[in-house]
């Protein structure tokens, strides 16, 4: 089949998110073609390039979302007025409604979204034929802080999906929306939804500044819908649109499945809307810009999971989240993200021959950032030193990117010089800090399997941690660990390893010590921890569930066209076998609501693929 895999700042750009995994599906599922569709985020990411891409990657199609030239567009009046009318509708969306009242209060990280319970009964096929007037509510179980508010909230998120789509039916018509979203009209739109009745608390109050940088936020956010990715052998030819992350990245998925009735697959392995409050939290946005963000932001993510044929959070920590902003559960399907085991095998299974370990060493692995509450390692490893004078931390990681990283890691230093004072064995000798901060690469530590080998015991600190990759590289290494209970931690672990509460060093030296002293313990642990991560996080078990999901959603979902090669004859097997799967997924469905004319019907030419690296 033929997969159109939206991203975001990542995958196929040698730097940003998702690029690992997606790179590594693409290429475990060679029977399939694969159009890749990639927003950047930067310049610099752009200059960089792309990695080297496999011969199943037919194209590639780019644009930025880190700039916008102005179109050039002009409006007629009747364009000028569709545009206020739709824009208003989504601008009122944001700022009404208990969803939008919820997110007044959810700036804060626990907060719950607007639910995605509304349904529009204009012939857009939702999940498996699931169809559900405006009125009703998603079966999401989770909606927190709604209560019985429910069929309320789904009525204003089913207002936000008419008017986010009426938005892109009007860039498709006049070529382009972005002149408009930085028109004066669209700032004037956005006051009025501010000062109505019923408006959030915090949006009630937005001044002139605060009302030009969610405008600015919304025209950014909304630049996917300008694009020419959705018709003449676009996205409107693919058999399955897989975005790799929720929010702006999955937005031409939805445009997609709006025009030409493409399934969408929703992959998040961190919820992009618990991301957008943690990021807004250390923003210093004023109040009210904080709250239409947040709002924004939840109604689009409500929006995509309504929209969605299925979500695949990458774990526990993550479906939590999708239940509780919408999701409906029975769209949900945990796919843990694949690694590569292969280059921690010599390690995990010839540990002690190649006498890589000292008995008498901690090893913590990452990126050198707050979130990683190495503050409180430093505070636990004193604690530690008390009981067992021998011991030794490692740590090993390079800052995170900016100049917040260098100054946490400058802290840490200083923090540990303070601690630890240089030790010698004698007066002759010179004296060395029992605390080490290495980088991959360096001559200590040549790789990344050598740094989990050189230690008895591997620890994270962290006091947010989404899927722990440092705790499953562990694990392959064969390693015992000792974590804190944050994110995905226990789920991961499984009894392989010790779980201790966040921010507390005493609990942290504890469980430390405990295991420096028994080896045998250590040596059990780690073996199970290795049978886990063999059996769950594997690169082999996230290509074999993609590819069951592939074939599940393009069964019950198939995309209704003729394929014809260069001859105007029929391709034979152009259409994927499932599509032909016996079941009420194969009547004929209603179109929805503003798909062009041009497109009913119409064949589809046979694209012929082209070398990875000329892909526009």
């Amino acid at each position: 089949m033929r997969i159109g895999l939206l991203t975001e700042g990542g995958y196929p750009y040698v730097s940003g998110d998702a690029r690992l995994w997606c790179d590594r599906l693409v290429r475990g599922l060679g029977q399939h073609e694969f159009d890749i569709y990639a927003l950047s985020r930067s310049e610099r990411q752009e200059d960089e390039g792309w990695i080297q891409l496999p011969p199943q990657v037919s194209r590639v199609r780019t644009a930025p979302l880190w700039m916008a030239e102005d179109d050039g567009v002009v409006y007629g009046r009747r364009a000028r007025r569709r545009f206020a009318e739709a824009y208003g509708e989504l601008a009122a969306a944001v700022c009404e409604g208990p969803g939008a009242a919820v997110a007044d209060a959810g700036t804060s990280v626990g907060r719950g979204t607007a639910g995605a319970g509304g349904r529009r009964t204009t012939g857009d096929a939702g999940a498996f034929g699931d169809t559900r007037t405006s009125g009703e509510t998603g079966a999401s179980g989770g909606l927190g802080a709604f209560g019985d508010a429910g069929a309320s909230a789904g009525v204003e998120a089913d207002r936000f999906g008419s008017a986010l789509y009426e938005l892109a039916e009007l860039a498709r018509d006049e070529g382009g929306l972005i002149g408009a979203l930085r028109s004066e009209s669209a700032v004037r739109a956005l006051e009025r939804a501010c000062r109505a009745p019923g408006a959030l608390r915090a949006a009630r109050a937005a001044r002139v500044p605060d009302l030009l940088a969610v405008a600015a936020h919304f025209e950014r956010a909304l630049r996917p819908l300008s694009l020419d990715w959705y018709e003449g052998d676009g996205l409107d030819s693919v058999d399955l649109c897989h975005a790799t992350a929720g929010g702006t990245a999955a937005l031409p998925g939805l445009l997609a499945r709006h025009f030409s009735g493409v399934p969408l697959l929703v992959t998040e392995y961190a919820v992009q809307l618990r991301a957008h409050y943690l990021a807004s939290a250390s923003v210093g946005n004023a109040p009210a810009v904080r709250a239409l963000l947040a709002a924004f932001h939840g109604r689009l993510t409500g929006e995509v999971y309504r929209a969605a044929a299925l979500l695949t959070p990458g774990n526990t920590h993550a479906r939590r989240w999708q239940e509780r902003c919408g999701a409906d559960r029975t769209k949900l399907r945990t796919v843990y993200p694949g690694m590569e085991a292969s280059r921690f095998a010599e390690v995990g299974e010839n540990t002690e021959a190649a006498g890589y370990a000292d008995p008498d060493t901690l090893v913590w692995v990452g990126r050198i950032e707050p979130a990683k509450d190495l503050i409180s390692l430093l505070h636990s490893f004193a604690e530690i030193r008390k009981e067992e004078p021998k011991t030794r931390l490692r740590i090993v990681g390079a800052p995170a990117d900016g100049a917040d990283g260098a100054t946490y890691l400058a802290h840490c230093k200083a923090l540990a010089a303070q601690l630890f004072p240089d030790e010698a064995d004698g007066v002759h000798a010179v004296g060395d800090n029992p605390v080490s901060f290495e980088e991959i690469g360096g001559p200590e530590v040549p790789s990344l399997p050598e740094a989990y080998a050189s230690g008895a015991v591997i620890v994270l600190s962290s006091v947010v941690e989404g899927f722990p990759i440092s705790l499953v590289e562990a694990m392959f290494c064969g390693r015992a660990t000792v974590s804190t209970d944050v994110g995905a931690v226990v789920e991961v672990i499984g009894g392989t390893g010790l779980v201790v509460p966040p921010r507390n060093p005493r609990a942290l030296a504890e469980a430390c010590v405990a295991l420096l002293r028994d080896p045998e313990r250590r040596e059990r642990l780690g073996a199970a921890a290795r049978a886990r991560a063999l059996e769950l996080f594997t690169v082999e078990q996230n290509i074999t569930a993609f590819h069951g999901i592939y074939l599940e959603i393009v069964s019950h979902s198939p995309v209704r066209r003729v394929v014809v090669d260069e001859a105007g004859e029929p391709l034979p097997f152009g259409v994927p076998a499932e599509a032909h799967v016996p079941g009420r997924w194969t009547e004929a469905r209603l179109m929805p609501t503003g798909r062009p004319r041009w497109a009913a019907g119409a064949p589809v030419r046979a694209t012929v693929p082209v070398p990875a690296g000329e892909g526009a």
